[in-house]
């Protein structure tokens, strides 16, 4: 299926989602959204396998996505999101210290997958993330944090619990957000890889999904280490930022409940998100 026509059908399955007030169907529609995806990227790994000009004409490739502006708070939390689709969609990615951009390293069709449905979730995010402020549901929660107090030539790390800011609320509302979405789509692609599995017996296929996949994986992997230009290590939480289970619980609740396909067109590049 050519690039345009796949993100074609997924858009309108989006679309499905988003225009149901239905939980199951728009979670129904969502799924098959990612199973589409799934299967167009098995296609693509079975052609190569079997023919030596796709292999030559379908290759890895990198491209930077903006997220946000420098001094932004809680871009991590968007980095997050950005990685938890990712990671369902076999792409590898680096990120800015600062996390204003991520580099997306994997094949052009992927890449386009992972940011047409990035688009549509990190606007459902932080919309919830303002419903849940708005509400008011934080307040009277607490949030335990790590603090370092020195006396003399002491220094004391602790667990101390204060009480919820809307700050720490936010980040540990998006975070539960996009760690349920990574596994509702991660859940969807095993699905379809299944699916796959069964359909590689009934039609006697040579060459395996499974073994058609992996050596996609492979190809990523080495690709991914001869490009990236990376130091060090990525994380999405500080210690210091602050734990609340309350947040997270909410977060999660409306990661369930997310609508994948707020947008009507899909394949276009997303700018970073404004102060």
């Amino acid at each position: 299926m050519r690039d345009d026509k796949l993100l074609t059908r997924i858009g309108g399955l989006l679309r499905q989602a988003e225009g149901t007030d239905n939980e199951h169907e728009a979670e129904a529609f969502m799924a098959a959204a990612q199973r589409l995806a799934t299967a167009a990227s098995i296609d693509l790994a079975l052609a190569r396998a079997h023919d030596p000009k796709a292999m030559r004409t379908a290759v890895p490739v990198t491209r930077q996505i903006a997220i946000g502006q420098a001094g932004k708070r809680g871009l991590k939390t968007y980095v997050q999101l950005f990685v938890q689709i990712a990671v369902a969609n076999d792409i590898t990615c680096d990120v800015a210290s600062n996390s204003t951009f991520v580099i997306a390293y994997g094949f052009e069709s992927d890449i386009d997958t992972c940011e047409a449905l990035y688009t549509s979730l990190v606007i459902q995010m932080v919309a919830a993330s303002d419903a849940y402020l708005k509400s008011g549901a934080y307040k009277g929660q607490t949030a335990q944090q790590m603090v370092t107090k020195t006396n003399g030539y002491v220094r004391r790390r602790f667990v101390e619990e204060k009480a919820l800011s809307p700050i720490t609320a936010r980040l540990n509302f998006q975070s539960a957000f996009a760690g349920r979405i990574g596994e509702r789509l991660r859940a969807a692609r095993d699905e379809q890889r299944e699916q796959a599995r069964i359909d590689d017996v009934a039609a006697a296929r040579p060459v395996s999904t499974a073994v058609a996949m992996r050596n996609k994986e492979l190809e990523v992997k080495d690709f991914y280490k001869a490009e990236s230009k990376a130091r060090g290590s990525w994380r999405p939480n500080r210690a210091t930022a602050g734990f609340s289970a309350a947040a997270r619980e909410a977060g999660d609740r409306a990661g369930r409940r997310a609508r994948i396909g707020a947008n009507p067109e899909l394949g276009g590049s997303r700018g970073a998100l404004e102060s």
